[in-house]
């Protein structure tokens, strides 16, 4: 009975994944976390936040909220960007591009290439002052954080594994690029322009999503084949774990 029983309910949690994992967080490297939040307040909006939203004052102001959305900062030197590695970029959709570009240049990060037009939308790339690069996009059907940009030598594969492992309704972005929406943030994958490095320990460490219940959902991810470079464990007052995605690509999955 107890074998049907755990059959039965990861059948229902994977067909909770072919539908969507909620997308968590991205974890940012910085020398100072405040410093970091402050900064992507002033530029991208959000609000600075301790973890899991606690008043406690002797918690670090570690992250940015963009409605459940998190960046987080960990305090450390990075060993690199995040270009050459399998996360390229993410974006922010914000109005007033040209204005914002300038805004970031001139408190300390760097402007990458000209703005372009996509879609009827003005699009700018900026990196941070720690290295990690940012599509700014003024999408007026999706504000705030606004992608996932992953690099790959095979898009398509690399989608569809994401799809298999997290869910999220396939979609094509502006009519133009195959990505995976899940609702408040999009992902994406372009054809990688060379080699591809691992992203643990650069500037963009690793992505997050969100499983209602860990354990059962890691049995489902290595019964699909995902390696787990960090078992399901308690820390603090949730679960986390580390999972090894296709191009090198660190993946923390929480249960809160």
């Amino acid at each position: 009975m107890k074998k049907y029983s755990l059959l039965a309910t990861l059948c229902l949690l994977f067909a909770g994944l072919t539908q969507a994992a909620p997308y968590d967080h991205v974890h940012l490297a910085a020398p100072s976390a405040e410093d970091a939040v402050n900064w992507y307040v002033k530029h991208f909006g959000g609000e600075a936040a301790r973890f899991m939203g606690s008043n406690d004052t002797s918690l670090a102001i570690d992250r940015v909220m963009y409605g459940k959305l998190a960046v987080i900062f960990a305090e450390r030197e990075s060993t690199g960007g995040s270009v050459g590695t399998g996360i390229d970029h993410f974006g922010f959709s914000m109005p007033n591009v040209a204005n914002i570009v300038a805004t970031v240049v001139a408190d300390g990060g760097t402007q990458l290439g000209d703005l372009i037009e996509f879609g009827g939308m003005q699009i700018g790339f900026v990196e941070d002052p720690w290295g990690t690069k940012i599509e700014l996009i003024d999408d007026a059907n999706l504000r705030g954080m606004h992608h996932l940009h992953l690099s790959s030598p095979d898009p398509e594969a690399t989608l569809q594994w994401y799809a298999k492992n997290f869910g999220g309704s396939s979609e094509t972005f502006a009519g133009a690029l195959p990505g995976l929406n899940y609702g408040d943030i999009w992902l994406l994958v372009a054809q990688a322009r060379g080699p591809i490095v691992p992203t643990q320990g650069r500037s963009f460490d690793h992505l997050g999503w969100n499983f209602e219940d860990l354990d059962a959902g890691a049995d489902v991810l290595k019964a699909n084949g995902v390696k787990f470079s960090m078992e399901p464990r308690d820390y603090r007052n949730i679960r986390i774990s580390f999972a090894e995605g296709p191009d090198g690509v660190r993946i923390e999955i929480v249960q809160k």
